[in-house]
């Protein structure tokens, strides 16, 4: 890894200021690599809880519809040419779906970055996103966490039904849901709208990290 000598000053978690001269490596190695870091990823969390609380904020981000599934973003096309207003509705229960989710999301990310050692800044340094690491340290336990609260909320409003009626006789679907089926299943919908959530959460927590890098991870040598 690249050294660097620097001087920066920074304002840690708790409104201190400090002013220190390391070489990156010396930084990713101690106490205040570790919470350069944990403040990045905890402030990207804040605003990803924000946006998720909030369903207008959560229906306008593009970084929440860039995670659609592939697969549901197909039976959004096809919805859309049999009832177009369905679309709108099926975006709109998981955007209330995604509210009910933060308070079961966001003690596992917090719980991950107050875990974060000082090998994971290491890697951070060298050029692997914070991001990317909070996602391999979590990706899987927030969907299997989620899916079910999310499955609730669907069944609750009856989306997975009302899709049903709406492709009844329509062959469109054939391919995309397998075996000639266009029955779109519960738990099928409720997985890919989990997943949506979760990756979506990583886009706005990374997007974070993209726009802040400058500023809090310099002295790491990023």
């Amino acid at each position: 890894m690249k050294r660097y000598i620097i001087a920066a000053a920074l304002l840690i978690g708790t409104g201190t200021v400090i002013t220190t001269m390391h070489s990156c490596s010396t930084i990713a190695s101690t106490d205040l690599g570790v919470s350069i870091i944990k403040k990045l990823l905890l402030n990207g969390i804040d605003k990803g809880m924000a946006i998720y609380s909030n369903k207008e904020a959560f229906l306008q981000n593009n970084m929440v519809d860039k995670a659609l599934p592939k697969q549901l973003r197909d039976i959004n096309s096809t919805l859309e040419k049999i009832a177009p207003s369905l679309v709108a509705k099926e975006r709109d229960y998981i955007a209330q779906a995604a509210a009910y989710t933060v308070n079961t999301s966001r003690p596992i990310l917090e719980g991950a970055v107050n875990s974060l050692t000082s090998q994971d800044v290491r890697r951070i340094a060298e050029g692997t996103m914070a991001t990317q690491i909070l996602k391999e340290k979590t990706s899987q336990q927030l969907i299997a966490a989620i899916a079910p609260k999310v499955d609730e909320k669907l069944n609750e409003y009856g989306i997975v039904k009302t899709i049903n009626t709406a492709l009844s006789g329509n062959n469109l679907l054939g391919n995309l849901l397998g075996g000639g089926s266009n029955n779109v299943n519960a738990g099928g919908l409720s997985k890919m709208a989990s997943e949506q959530l979760v990756n979506g959460l990583f886009n706005i927590i990374e997007d974070y990290e993209h726009q802040n890098s400058k500023a809090l991870l310099g002295p790491l040598g990023k």
